[in-house]
């Protein structure tokens, strides 16, 4: 690999406000405010309005799409027409 031509990888905790969780990870992404972790430890702190926490597709909290309805939909619009064949 090329020196210096990669960028400075680092601890960084995303905090989602939504749900109110936070995440210690590795980013390269870097922040000015900072926060004490449970470690101890200071680390640049980047707040996210979503995340898995929060998403509704991870937490199952998402609508269901009523598939059935709008087969019939289609089907009264377009009429039933059989393949070829049958």
């Amino acid at each position: 690999m090329k020196p210096r031509i990669h960028p400075v990888s680092r601890q960084v905790v995303f905090r989602d406000r939504a749900a109110g969780v936070a995440f210690l990870t590795r980013s390269t992404a870097d922040a000015d405010q900072r926060v004490e972790w449970e470690d101890g430890n200071s680390y640049p702190v980047i707040d996210m309005d979503t995340s898995s926490a929060s998403h509704p597709f991870y937490t199952g909290t998402d609508r269901v799409v009523d598939t059935a309805g709008r087969i019939e939909q289609f089907r009264r619009r377009y009429g039933t027409t059989q393949p070829a064949g049958h």
